[in-house]
């Protein structure tokens, strides 16, 4: 007997990496093995010393093959061992270490847009839908676009394990959400990038396009973002270790740090509008959707609770923005004595 192992991987594509896939058939009860590719495919390596290794770091079920087939998310490697330099995960890994102590959770909320053709999924032919607004979380054919790709999206994510927590229609026609965690830095960012994988094959099986551009109709129409929700053990405990992560994310250099890897293009969408802080312009504030990061109201009430980093594009890499976040914050924390 044997099996079906995907091999999951993210490519060296700029400004944003995309995900490559293969199949390797294994016996029956073997672990699926380090594996290689031709990296001159898929910018990472020259054509005369193309080879770069696939190493297994995160399996679970595949709901799309179904049985006893494995999806295989892997890091990428230099043929010597080395983290290849497309490799992030390997970046976060040390930085997760150092502050585990302080236990920090993370949930991202992927917003994404179906495209069919050059449109958006739901706008007509030659023109625009009514205006932003009845779309989110909307109900009925004429609110609602792709949602039989959603289900189906969602039940596999649950059938392949991923800590999947929720999904909803967002306030553009074609545009959709769905969140994963609470999880650790590392675990939300392996189940972020196979639940989009699960994401494009899934659209693919209807001929749709699954786009995380960041602002993917221009114009009078909100961008897709990811959402970032953090905390730490004392921030779960406590306001004043969420006041402290809050003032850490505005400190000098920090605000342009960290948006300028939260995502290519992200200054189509953060321009002050549409719920959104300006990008250059660090705020905080409770319950306000316009601030950079947003303490949610009930955390004020209830002083303790987690914050939402709003500027992550939804085509962040989600183990860059998850060590910025812990590496800014956990540090402050521990420098305040707030662990």
């Amino acid at each position: 007997m044997s099996y079906k192992a995907e091999y999951i991987w993210i490519d060296g594509t700029e400004p944003t990496a995309l995900l490559r896939s293969k199949t390797k058939i294994l016996a029956d009860g073997a672990e699926p093995p380090v594996w290689g590719f031709d990296g001159s495919s898929t910018n990472q390596a020259e054509g005369h010393s193309s080879d770069r290794v696939l190493r297994p770091v995160f399996i679970c079920p595949d709901p799309i093959r179904g049985g006893d087939n494995k999806l295989v998310l892997c890091e990428v490697e230099e043929i010597n061992g080395e983290p290849h330099v497309s490799n992030t995960r390997a970046l976060l890994r040390p930085v997760a270490e150092q502050f585990a102590a302080q236990e920090s959770w993370f949930g991202i909320e992927q917003e994404y847009t179906f495209f069919k053709g050059s449109r958006p999924l739901g706008f007509p032919e030659g023109g625009f839908p009514a205006p932003q607004g009845h779309y989110y979380c909307g109900v009925g054919a004429e609110a609602v676009f792709g949602r039989e790709i959603v289900e189906l999206h969602l039940d596999r994510c649950l059938a392949a394990g991923l800590k999947i927590s929720g999904i909803n229609a967002e306030v553009m026609p074609g545009q959709w959400e769905f969140q994963v965690g609470p999880a650790d830095p590392i675990e939300v960012a392996d189940h972020l990038w196979v639940a989009r994988y699960l994401l494009y094959r899934t659209a693919e099986e209807h001929g749709v396009e699954a786009t995380l551009d960041a602002k993917p109709a221009r114009g009078d129409w909100n961008g897709a973002g990811a959402h970032t929700n953090f905390s730490t053990k004392a921030m779960r405990e406590g306001y004043e270790a969420i006041i402290t992560a809050c003032e850490s994310l505005g400190e000098g250099d920090k605000p342009m740090e960290h948006v300028s890897q939260y995502g290519a293009d992200i200054e189509s969408r953060l321009t002050g509008h549409h719920e959104t802080a300006p990008w250059n312009k660090y705020s905080y504030g409770v319950s306000n959707r316009g601030a950079s990061v947003r303490i949610p109201w009930q955390v004020e009430v209830d002083k303790k609770g987690y914050i939402e980093d709003r500027r992550p594009n939804a085509n962040i890499d989600p183990y860059v923005v998850t060590r910025l976040l812990v590496n800014t914050c956990c540090s402050a924390l521990e420098k305040a004595g707030q662990v």
